[in-house]
């Protein structure tokens, strides 16, 4: 299979050098040249004087565009690189450099009654590409184009009158994507349509459509997205990554206008992503449809409205990945969390490792998460050690639609679980328990006092946990959280506090927001409703108990006075 790994493109993109890795050349050349050759004479619609694209268009997108239409095998007639992911910043001319690629290989394409679709986020960018393309097909110098492509406007089609291939253009809809066997697909901005929950489904349709067809390819060209990777965004970004970085081999070109960890993760103050003399790196079209100067005073204005606008003008600018680094008015306890994780940490490392452990849990209404951890205390470092998972009914898919891609991930993980009417949280927390219970390592059970755990209550007095016994806890709520909040960031930051590797804890954590009041700080989330913290608030339950120093056989009514 050939090699499309670009192992040194940190090094490339600090130099503004290719993303295109060496393997992905020369398979083809005559057929590079000739796609680049039609790409350039292509002339942009919208912009004064109707520059063509030799002119206009930056040597990055030339390149792709080669290399992606140029990958056929001329001896079989295979393309051999058959996927494209381009992860570009806004104002990078996508969705023009896009429609010209699609035309392009309308032009290039030798199959009779070929399709080629360009599917786009919503009717408005649909509107816009089709535009686009069909305002490329008008503006040749001869006339030749004029003559060869049937516009037909109201249904967004451009047909090639030689051999009656068409491209499409349309905006995500289930209705109208199953079922597709096309010549070639581009999927606009992935990070849009993935907010749909059958995205994923829908595209792994478009792939089953495309494999009958040996020269057939699909390219996605993407931004960042505003809020945390999910679904089929988070899939294919992951792969694409993968690939690149040589975890994993496939006939997926990616080209990622991304940060070095090294900047992207910067705790400076100010990080160094915001620094302009790196913003170069990951603005392709440079000089072209955007410049430096333009971007930074778009940036001083994000910075007026607050973190959260900072948050969504990065990544969408410069495709910072949302996540703990760029939520500033958060947890501060976020900034350290992701260098905190330890792999090895799981409920049997913990029945091994510690000396005392407390179970806590949070939430648990049908429309929330119902968090649960386990906080211990290293036998021999004294280090607290924790372990999170959640539950939730499966009504909160429907209900939650815009975080059920995200949480049915979390599910594939294991670090989520999905339960219908018959509510096996709690018996399922409860199992836990008293796992830590017969190991003799059980402090108490933390929970939020105003919390519907009759439930749960009741559970653990079948295994002998009860509140009688002081090993049941209700743990002050609101400002008086603030003591386990703070001595949670000391010990992150410290390296004295160790959480498992979860993808639900993290999000989880990226949600909390911190407001100050007259006298103290209160957690609340980051955006109503959706934005779930439970898994954060169960830990902090945990944390009350826990720098209280607890004891096997504690006197927990002392610890949360």
């Amino acid at each position: 299979m050939l090699d499309l790994s670009c192992p040194d493109w940190e090094e490339r993109i600090r130099n503004r050098r290719s993303l295109i890795p060496a393997g992905a050349h020369g398979i083809n050349p005559a057929e590079t040249r000739r796609a680049i050759r039609i790409f350039d004479k292509l002339r942009l619609p919208d912009v004064p004087g109707t520059p063509a694209l030799a002119e206009a268009a930056g040597e990055w997108f030339r390149e792709i565009v080669g290399v992606l239409l140029g990958a056929v095998n001329p001896l079989s007639g295979e393309r051999v690189i058959r996927e494209l992911f381009l992860l570009a910043a806004k104002k990078s001319s996508k969705t023009s450099y896009g429609a010209a690629l699609m035309v392009t290989a309308l032009l290039l394409n030798k199959r009779p009654r070929a399709e080629f679709l360009l599917v786009a986020p919503t009717q408005a960018v649909a509107d816009l590409a089709f535009q686009q393309a069909a305002g490329m097909t008008q503006l040749d110098d001869d006339g030749f184009l004029q003559k060869r492509m049937l516009i037909q406007e109201h249904l967004k089609i451009i047909t090639d009158r030689r051999t009656k291939a068409q491209l499409k253009i349309k905006s995500f809809d289930t209705s109208v994507l199953t079922g597709v066997k096309p010549a070639g697909v581009l999927i606009d901005e992935l990070h849009e349509i993935a907010k749909t929950s059958k995205a994923g489904r829908i595209i792994g349709q478009i792939r089953g459509g495309l494999l009958p067809i040996p020269e057939a390819f699909l390219a996605i060209i993407t931004t960042q997205s505003d809020e945390p990777p999910v679904g089929a965004f988070r899939a294919e970004l992951s792969m694409a990554r993968a690939i690149r970085d040589g975890r994993a081999s496939g006939a997926m070109l990616p080209v990622l206008y991304e940060f070095p960890a090294a900047i992207a993760n910067d705790r400076g103050h100010p990080p160094a992503w915001q620094d302009v003399a790196n913003w170069p790196m990951v603005t392709p079209n440079l000089g072209r449809s955007i410049t430096v100067e333009r971007l930074a005073a778009d940036f001083e204005t994000a910075t007026y409205k607050g973190s959260e606008e900072i948050c969504r003008w990065a990544s969408q600018h410069l495709n910072m990945e949302v996540g703990l680094a760029l939520k500033s008015d958060g947890w501060p306890g976020a900034e350290f969390w992701a260098d905190a994780e330890d792999a090895s940490i799981t409920i049997e490392s913990m029945l091994e490792r510690c000396e005392v452990i407390v179970a806590c849990a949070d939430g648990g209404g049908l429309d929330d998460l119902f968090g649960f951890g386990l906080i211990g205390r290293d036998a021999t470092t004294k280090d607290w050690l924790t372990w999170s998972h959640a539950w939730c009914h499966r009504g909160v898919l429907d209900r939650r639609k815009s975080i059920a891609s995200r949480l049915q991930d979390f599910a594939k993980a294991g670090e989520l679980t999905i339960v219908d009417d018959k509510l096996d949280d709690v018996a399922e927390m409860v199992a836990i328990i008293n796992r830590v219970n017969e190991a003799g390592l059980l402090s108490c059970v933390a929970l939020d006092p105003e919390g519907p755990y009759g439930e749960l209550v009741d559970a653990l007095a079948e295994i002998g946990v009860t509140e009688k016994d002081e090993q049941i806890v209700g743990v002050p709520q609101g400002y008086k959280l603030m003591n386990a909040i703070k001595s949670s960031e000391r010990k992150l930051a410290n390296g004295t506090l160790w959480h498992a590797k979860s993808a639900l804890m993290d999000w989880c954590v990226g949600n909390v927001r911190i407001e100050p009041t007259a006298t103290a700080i209160r957690a609340t989330k980051q955006n109503a409703g959706d934005a779930k913290i439970d898994a954060w608030a169960a830990l902090m339950d945990g944390v009350t108990v826990m720098m209280r120093n607890p004891n096997a056989e504690p006197d927990v009514a002392a610890m949360v006075a």
